[in-house]
C-alpha cells in the first residue's frame, strides 16, 4: 500500500488586517493538475467561499478558484490569499510580482509596502431591467440596476438601508446570475462607497469580501463619481477593506492578509 500523499495546505483570511474578518481562503499548493472532481470534492470539504489551487508553470503559477459547488472564473480575495501564501513560504522571492495564470487571462499580484497589489480586468457594467423576482428576493426596490459580465448590480439609497438587507437567497438563486453585487455610497469617511455580494446559486450565500465584484464597482463609481481611486468597504458580518484604482482597462485591488492555519492536506489516493 502506498503512503498517503501529503500536500500543503493553508487557510487565510484575505482583505483584512486581523484574524477572523475579511475573507476566507483555502489555498492549495499541488505540482500538476488532478482530475476536477477531486478539486470539487477537495473545496467541498473546506467548505469556504473558495478554495485556490495553485500549479507551478515556468516563472507563473497556474491558478483555478472553487467554491464548495461550482469553479468560478475569477475570485479575488483566493488569489491575494494565493499570493501571500507563496511569499510566506518562499516559492516566490520577497518583493517579486507574481503571475497566475486563470480563466481570465494573466493577472498579477504586486507587493506594495503592507498591502498586496491584484491587477485585475475591469468589468463594465450597464444598466439594464431588473429580472424578475429581484427586487422582492432582496426587499428592497433599487435605486438603479446594471448588469456585468457575471453579476447584477444593484443600488440602493443608503448605506444604512444596504446593512439591513435580509436576503430571500432561496429567490436569490432563482436569479439568472453568478451573484448580486448591492452597493450604495458610505454614509461617512474613510471610504468612498460600501456594498455586499450575494451568491447562492454559486454556493455562497454571502460572500465575506468579493474581490472581484470590485472589478465591476470600480466601473460604476467611477462614472458617478469622477474618481479613479477609491476605499471601498465590503458590509458583511466580517467586512473587509478593499482599496481600488482604475487604469485604463484594468482595476487595482488593494488589501492584505492573515495566515490563520497551515498543514497538510492528507489524501490516500493522488490526486
Amino acid at each position: 500500500m502506498s503512503s498517503p500523499e501529503r500536500l500543503p495546505l493553508f487557510h487565510v483570511d484575505a482583505f483584512t488586517d486581523r484574524p477572523f474578518a475579511g475573507n476566507p481562503a483555502a489555498v492549495c499548493l499541488l505540482d500538476r493538475w488532478p482530475d476536477n472532481e477531486w478539486l470539487h470534492k477537495v473545496a467541498a470539504e473546506m467548505n469556504l467561499s473558495e478554495t485556490a489551487f495553485l500549479v507551478p508553470s515556468g516563472r507563473r503559477f497556474e491558478l483555478r478558484w472553487f467554491t464548495p459547488t461550482v469553479e468560478v472564473d475569477l475570485c479575488g480575495h483566493a488569489t491575494l490569499a494565493s499570493a501571500f501564501v507563496l511569499w510566506q513560504q518562499g516559492k516566490v522571492s520577497a518583493g517579486e510580482t507574481i503571475e497566475f495564470a486563470t480563466r481570465s487571462g494573466i493577472l498579477k499580484a504586486t507587493p506594495r509596502g503592507t498591502t498586496i497589489e491584484l491587477d485585475f480586468p475591469l468589468k463594465v457594467q450597464i444598466e439594464a431591467p431588473p429580472p424578475p423576482g429581484l427586487g422582492e428576493a432582496l426587499g428592497v426596490i433599487p435605486k438603479t440596476v446594471g448588469k456585468s459580465q457575471f453579476d447584477y448590480l444593484v443600488e440602493v439609497e443608503s448605506e444604512a438601508m444596504l446593512r439591513s438587507i435580509v436576503p430571500d437567497f432561496t429567490k436569490l438563486a432563482a436569479v439568472s446570475c453568478r451573484g448580486v453585487i448591492v452597493t450604495a455610497r458610505s454614509s461617512a469617511p474613510p471610504f468612498d462607497f460600501v456594498s455586499r455580494f450575494f451568491a447562492p446559486a454559486a454556493g455562497i450565500n454571502e460572500d465575506p469580501v468579493t474581490g472581484s465584484a470590485h472589478c465591476t464597482l470600480a466601473d460604476f463609481w467611477h462614472k458617478r463619481l469622477a474618481k479613479t481611486e477609491f476605499q471601498a468597504y465590503q458590509a458583511s458580518a466580517r467586512g473587509g477593506v478593499v482599496s481600488v484604482r482604475i487604469q485604463k482597462d484594468r482595476v487595482f485591488l488593494g488589501g492584505t492578509a492573515v495566515l490563520i492555519a497551515q498543514g497538510e492536506l492528507v489524501t490516500d489516493s493522488s490526486p
